[in-house]
């Protein structure tokens, strides 16, 4: 064997084998979030991977967020903490508008970017929360992401809870575990906020304000910790490439995530 096809195996193909064993359902819906840092190995082997793995009628979908051109959220702030009027003026000032076709998600990490800017990928409308997604189930996963809906019925993970997608979390935890956030629109009269970001217009860049739920992740690590514990058999865990991974069911985690919040969120019924 050469040592080129050698590396092959032991990139793209041996990780595509690692992710069919732990249960990635050839022809159905993946939502991955990753840490390719955890993971270690090859962007474009893992990418590689994934498709193996989904096959042909799979299709593949990652978040791709945009925080840097909002003054509302959680990476404006940090990055302006401690500046003075002017500086953070000038920083609000430099902040391009969103472009589905060209605006890049650095924090949603380097495989949810390699998936965006493969050919053929799809992606979704919303200036804050969009998606990606390569594969034919691409159009339909992403149509109609309201921009007043981050994550909610009209978003992404809507579409994902009824297509019976799985999620993967390769090398990461459950903070990130985005699915979570649908279930925080399925409880009864959830707290709003307003929320601000750049947008395209016929006559430029300008600022748009609106409402949607306040989103909040800072509870998604002991709510995966119980998610886990308490629904044996609903979460396989396994290594792909060098880090722990876990995959499970969408639709369970979400469902049983409205019922969590119901009871460790204030306000909860």
């Amino acid at each position: 064997m050469s040592v080129v096809r050698q590396h092959l195996l032991l990139g793209g193909e041996r990780a595509a084998v690692q992710l069919r064993e732990l249960g990635v359902r050839r022809g159905g819906v993946l939502l991955v979030h990753a840490s390719m840092r955890a993971v270690g190995g090859g962007t474009g082997d893992m990418v590689h991977a994934l498709l193996r793995a989904l096959g042909p009628e799979g299709t593949l979908v990652v978040p791709a967020f945009t925080p840097e051109n909002s003054d509302t959220s959680r990476a404006y702030l940090d990055r302006v903490r401690g500046l003075g009027a002017r500086d953070r003026a000038a920083v609000r000032a430099a902040m391009p508008a969103f472009d589905p076709a060209v605006s890049p998600a650095p924090t949603a990490g380097v495989l949810a970017e390699t998936v965006r800017l493969a050919p053929g990928a799809l992606r979704s409308g919303h200036p804050q929360t969009s998606f990606a997604a390569l594969g034919p189930a691409a159009g339909q996963l992403l149509a109609g992401h309201r921009r007043d809906c981050h994550l909610g019925e009209e978003s992404p993970l809507a579409r994902l809870y009824e297509a019976g997608a799985q999620v993967l979390l390769l090398g990461t935890g459950f903070g990130s575990c985005t699915a979570f956030h649908l279930a925080e629109y399925r409880r009864p009269d959830p707290p709003r906020r307003r929320y601000r970001c750049v947008v395209g217009s016929e006559d430029g860049p300008r600022w748009w304000e609106y409402e949607d739920i306040a989103l909040d992740d800072g509870d998604f690590s002991p709510l995966g910790d119980d998610f886990v514990r308490t629904r044996p058999g609903a979460v396989a865990a396994a290594r792909v490439g060098a880090a722990h991974s876990r995959l499970f069911p969408l639709r369970t985690a979400v469902d049983f995530a409205v019922g969590w919040f119901e009871d460790h969120r204030p306000g909860g019924a």
